[in-house]
């Protein structure tokens, strides 16, 4: 929808309100919404003003002290909200409503640093100075749940019930009784610019996937966060909750975000380099499938070998912006469909790295991130490592062949949000690539988290401990 759009639309009377919205550190969209005629009156054209504390605040919205960016001291002062026009897009979920994605500003005008579409900034930045084009997509799972938001809050989350009896990856049946609400959501995510390709029942009960088209990395993480939103809320109105925690109980799979992403330039797709009489593939990602095993030595090029390089070198350091809660860790588990050690190969589920696609579509997987992630992030580590490893001429090595869960000979992925938060503090690379001011911030954000999480007092310990001890 572009501005003339919008107009027309407030002036036809089909849109009455805008949410002006940015995501936080956690991937939330927050913001306010307006009269749509006073959006286009004043914050159109001057933008708005939100609190700061808004980068510094928990999942709980409690103001957290040790922040430079924002804290009492200074008062927690306004950032300007600034639109970007480009983002706007209808939700037809919400009637008469349209949503607009906004950058933080600080009062000299420059770009928060430490604001996630601010980090993912800087990286592409640096895409384009090296004269490329970055594409991704990002495959998201979620839990579908036949208790409402309110009600799963009000049983404490027990008991949840999921909306299949049994698991039903690639099942076209017991889906069946969710379609109603996955029609709804293909089409009106489709409708606000989150076009979606495919849906489909996942590994465990009650867990579904879907997939959407690839696109820059920016408009994707906004298409990203805008799925998230839209799928909780559409949910709500089918009297469904949905969860996208990385672990939501020890026995089912884990929700992963799977990360598909090539550098491109003058219409083709650097990673490639094998001339083809085949037509190329449909565009730079196609998500959700694979070509084969393929001869990566011959197929590959230089480009691809040194970016996968970067990622397989320095995945593990920047972990945190692919597990950014506690809850993250406890999806790296042994045969549980999420990697646990750093390997990569063509078309193996075990590893971390899964190669796939062929022409255009040839592309890695990061198969780390879970659907915890924040986009913004976790594309702005992807692009540093990788780009890193074009830098420092790194190879990625030969393929993984074999069961990866299995060979302790390779390096094992972070096992906890302490850790990971230890390995991003201390990265040369992380500095380099994000700043420090942008390091500090996270891991401080982190290292709350895990005190928060230390502080409390589990029902594991009441349960083990309340009689017995």
């Amino acid at each position: 929808m572009t501005l003339a759009q919008l107009k027309a639309a407030v002036t036809d009377g089909s849109i009455d309100t805008v949410l002006v919205a940015i995501p936080d550190p956690f991937g939330r969209l927050v913001g306010k919404r307006f009269r749509a005629d006073f959006y286009l009156d004043s914050v159109a054209k001057h933008g708005t003003h939100g609190c700061n504390y808004l980068l510094t605040v928990n999942m709980e919205m409690d103001p957290l002290d040790g922040f430079k960016v924002a804290n009492w001291d200074a008062g927690f002062g306004d950032f300007e909200m600034r639109p970007n026009l480009d983002t706007i897009r209808p939700l037809p979920w919400q009637p008469g409503a349209a949503l607009v994605i906004c950058d933080f500003h600080k009062h000299d005008g420059s770009l928060v640093a430490e604001s996630p579409r601010s980090v993912l900034r800087r990286q592409l930045e640096r895409v384009a100075e090296l004269g490329m084009t970055c594409y991704c997509a990002s495959e998201l799972e979620f839990y579908l749940f036949n208790q409402t938001f309110h009600s799963a809050f009000t049983s404490g989350y027990r008991e949840l019930q999921p909306s299949s009896d049994y698991r039903i990856d690639y099942n076209l049946m017991q889906p069946t009784r969710d379609e109603p609400l996955m029609r709804a959501l293909r089409n009106q995510l489709t409708a606000a610019r989150v076009p979606v390709e495919s849906s489909k029942g996942e590994w465990s009960r009650g867990q579904h996937e879907i997939n959407f088209t690839y696109a820059e990395p920016l408009p994707m993480a906004d298409m990203h966060v805008l799925f998230k939103q839209g799928v909780k809320e559409i949910a709500e109105q089918h009297g469904k909750s949905v969860t996208f925690m990385a672990k939501y109980s020890p026995t089912e799979a884990g929700n992963s975000c799977h990360i598909h992403m090539s550098l491109w330039k003058d219409g083709k797709n650097l990673f490639w380099q094998q001339p083809s009489a085949k037509k190329a593939a449909r565009g730079p990602i196609a998500t959700g499938g694979a070509d084969g095993q393929l001869d990566v030595s011959k197929q590959a090029s230089p480009m691809f070998r040194q970016f996968l390089g970067g990622l397989m070198k320095y995945s593990p350091e920047l972990c945190l912006f692919y597990a950014p809660t506690i809850n993250s860790y406890k999806r790296y588990q042994p045969g549980s469909w999420a990697p646990t050690r750093m390997a990569w190969a063509t078309d193996n589920r075990t590893t971390g790295f899964r190669v796939v696609g062929h022409g255009n579509g040839f592309r890695p997987e990061n198969r780390m991130p879970g659907a915890d992630a924040n986009p913004y992030l976790a594309f702005a580590a992807m692009l540093a490592a990788g780009l890193a490893g074009v830098d420092e001429g790194l190879d990625c090595g030969d393929p993984y062949v074999g069961n990866a869960y299995l060979d302790p000979k390779l390096a094992r992925l972070p096992s906890s949000l302490r850790d990971a938060t230890d390995l991003f503090e201390n990265s040369d690379l992380a500095k380099r690539a994000f700043g420090s001011e942008v390091v500090e911030f996270y891991v401080h954000h982190a290292r709350l988290e895990h005190q928060a999480f230390s502080d409390a007092v589990t029902d594991w310990e009441k349960q083990r401990y309340f009689e017995r001890i």
